[in-house]
């Protein structure tokens, strides 16, 4: 098609019409070119518009005096529309989707003069123009600076954990804080305070019978008034009897069961005294259902505070045990956790509460049997009072505490320092002779060791003393490594390579920089060294710097002693079959300035050397490695509690089972007496509670051990 030069007007509507989907009437006036003569025959056409988002090209449309020339198929701009290369497009068949002209970018090149008419040039389809174009452009892209490239940022590992994180802790933890939070404590709360209440009423009525306080003719009132009494706090705890009936049907049998089996005893046995005019043991009854329930105040307290400490995490450390890891011993390393860790171990059945069942049904038969031989040989109201006294003193009353409240007492200082323990397995895979690394990052967290202040000696310049001391800090790493990259930061200084490295092990380090022998110390150690330093330099946490054997700066640094660091090192230097492992950092962490900061005795930390702990480093976690206990604050109390507050919590739970089973099996064995006997006189309702309340005060004692962590 022949371009003309001139350029007739068109209205609006006739620029509308010819960009409909219809072909306008006129189109058949324009005869089209011989290379577009194939499409013009088709039978239809669609023009896809073009969205300019370029403001460059919106604003230089903006000077275009007229409108652009209709001319058939073909739109052309004016002359003075564009600068450069006039392009000119031919219709676009439409094929199953055409393909929006916003997914590309056309770049118009500015030329300083004007294209003249000869330069325009028909394309035939935009498709061939864009593989045209590309080659330009990608050679236009790679002739340009890097710096001019737009960069792609790139995703942040650290923050998709922490949204992967927040979605497992919302659908986890969270949710079971809020589930609990619905269901309260407030009903348990006020049922323990009546049992607590209806306890000392029985236990006052008791002793005035027992004192002969009681007249004849109140006794039968009196019997009644304990039944009724029994009764009231066994509705108070209705419903730890009704999930011990589900247990039993789902073939548990715990000590709720055997609590639910020894009321249905009680309330026959006080049909028998109501006739025989006899006071039955509600006191005792009342006692042990106020201490379930108090366990189960205890259980729900110490989940929610476990919830509460999970859902507030931003990151979990988790505590792995890794076997013969430093001279034969187990090492309990510090790794990556996941939430699942703790979801999938936390109520699990314990040992010490497998053992507690499989005791409450072997002390159940064998109060059936004693009761049964009594009743054989004395009657069967006889037999139903050695029954129901059986089952009372076969479990002291702490025994239902024995396990939940060493938990809740050490769940109060592990969610203050945001510490869970994952299950039971955790607990014992914690304890026992193991190893555990302390870092400098332990002792002396960041912002804890700061700079006080710097005095130069000698000649050299102070800034190429900065440049030597930190070039050699550098080198060795530790915790004054941020120190003395502020340090050159502020003096606008740099670092040098660092060759023939020494880590002397005793307060110093030692290496050439730029050719010359530099010495970082303490000051014994520049003095062993034959460093010679003058008098009144005497500075306490102070690092010297000798550079060719003449003292060149003294940085006075300061040590701030953090509570965390300082809870966490006394608590793990507290036990025996735990050995701490420094790992080599900061040199002027010495032994002799640890026991002096931290008060602690050190002599069960073992400082390695580079080769040692390079040694050790070759130990990796091992994804499949249960985790044993997760922290959410990155503090050494965190992990520290962790480890000792394990092992405080399996020996005050082991110790008040077996202490609880020692009282139980000899108060069946005095029942069995009694019953070959035909002796009543020993089962009073007085005894038995005295007897529940004497062996109340070792179990309570033994559950406050997790309280010395």
């Amino acid at each position: 098609m022949e371009n003309k030069n001139e350029v007739p007007e068109f209205d609006l509507d006739e620029i509308l019409n010819e960009f409909h989907d219809e072909p306008a009437p006129d189109a058949a006036e324009v005869e089209p070119d011989e290379e577009l003569e194939a499409l013009l025959h088709l039978p239809e056409l669609t023009i896809t518009p073009v969205v300019v988002k370029d403001t460059s090209i919106e604003a230089l449309l903006e000077d275009v005096p007229d409108l652009p020339v209709l001319e058939g198929d073909t739109t052309v701009l004016p002359e003075v529309a564009l600068e450069g290369h006039t392009v000119q497009f031919a219709p676009i068949i439409e094929e199953a989707q055409p393909k929006s002209l916003t997914e590309d970018t056309i770049q118009i090149p500015e030329q300083e003069h004007p294209a003249s008419n000869d330069e325009t040039r028909p394309i035939g389809d935009l498709s061939a123009f864009l593989k045209e174009s590309a080659p330009a452009a990608e050679e236009a892209a790679e002739a340009a600076p890097e710096e001019e490239k737009p960069s792609i940022p790139e995703p942040i590992p650290f923050r998709s954990r922490l949204r992967e994180l927040k979605r497992q802790l919302v659908a986890g933890p969270e949710k079971r804080y809020y589930e609990l939070s619905e269901v309260g404590t407030a009903r348990l709360q006020i049922a323990l305070l009546l049992n607590i209440a209806i306890v000392i009423l029985c236990a006052g009525v008791t002793t005035m019978f027992a004192l002969d306080m009681v007249p004849e003719n109140r006794l039968r009132l009196v019997i009644f008034s304990q039944v009724l009494a029994m009764m009231c706090s066994a509705l108070l705890g209705s419903h730890l009897m009704v999930d011990s009936i589900g247990d039993l049907m789902k073939g548990r049998f715990t000590v709720n069961t055997l609590l639910t089996l020894t009321f249905a005893a009680c309330m026959i046995d006080g049909i028998f005294c109501l006739m025989e005019l006899r006071v039955p043991c509600c006191a005792a009854f009342s006692l042990e259902m106020t201490m379930a329930l108090w366990a189960r105040l205890q259980r729900r307290n110490t989940e929610m505070a476990q919830m509460d400490t999970m859902r507030k995490a931003v990151r979990l450390t988790g505590i792995i045990k890794v076997e013969n890891y430093y001279e034969g011993m187990d090492g309990l390393l510090r790794t990556e956790g996941e939430v699942d860790d703790f979801m999938q171990t936390y109520d699990k059945m314990t040992s010490p509460e497998l053992v507690q069942s499989i005791y409450a049904a072997l002390s159940f038969v064998a109060c059936l049997g004693i009761a049964g031989f009594a009743g054989y040989l004395h009657g069967i109201s006889m037999g139903v009072q050695i029954l129901s006294t059986s089952l009372l003193v076969a479990v002291p009353a702490t025994f239902f505490i024995s396990t939940t409240r060493p938990m809740a007492i050490l769940e109060k200082r592990l969610h203050m320092v945001g510490t869970v323990l994952c299950g039971w397995e955790g607990v014992k895979d914690l304890c026992g002779k193991a190893a555990f690394t302390l870092t400098d990052m332990d002792l002396f967290p960041k912002g804890s060791t700061k700079l006080n202040g710097v005095k130069f000696y000698g000649d050299r310049e102070p800034d190429e003393v900065v440049s030597y001391s930190a070039s050699l800090i550098l080198r060795s790493g530790g915790g004054l490594v941020p120190v003395f990259q502020q340090l050159l930061k502020n003096r606008s200084c740099e670092s040098f390579a660092v060759e023939n490295f020494q880590n002397y092990g005793d307060g110093g380090i030692g290496g050439e920089v730029c050719g010359e022998p530099v010495l970082l110390g303490t000051l014994d150690f520049l003095q062993d060294m034959g460093v010679e330093i003058p008098e009144g330099t005497m500075v306490s946490q102070a690092v010297y710097a000798s550079i060719d054997g003449q003292l060149s700066a003294v940085y006075a640094i300061s040590y701030a002693k953090m509570r965390s660091a300082a809870a966490g090192l006394v608590t793990l230097c507290g036990y025996r079959k735990l050995r701490l492992l420094k790992v080599p950092g900061d040199f002027m962490l010495t032994e002799s300035f640890l026991r002096t900061k931290f008060n602690v005795k050190t002599k069960r930390i073992r400082f390695l050397d580079r080769e040692a702990a390079a040694e050790l480093n070759r130990f990796h976690p091992d994804p499949s490695e249960p985790v044993l206990a997760l922290a959410t604050r990155e503090e050494l109390v965190s992990s520290a509690y962790a480890v000792t507050g394990a092992r405080a919590l399996r020996q005050s739970t082991k110790l008040g089972v077996i202490l609880h089973l020692l009282g139980g099996m000899l108060g069946l064995i005095t029942m069995l007496v009694l019953g070959y006997l035909g002796s009543t006189e020993l089962l009073t309702p007085t005894n038995v509670l005295l007897y529940q309340l004497v062996w109340a005060v070792p179990g309570l004692l033994v559950t406050e051990w997790t309280r010395i962590v």
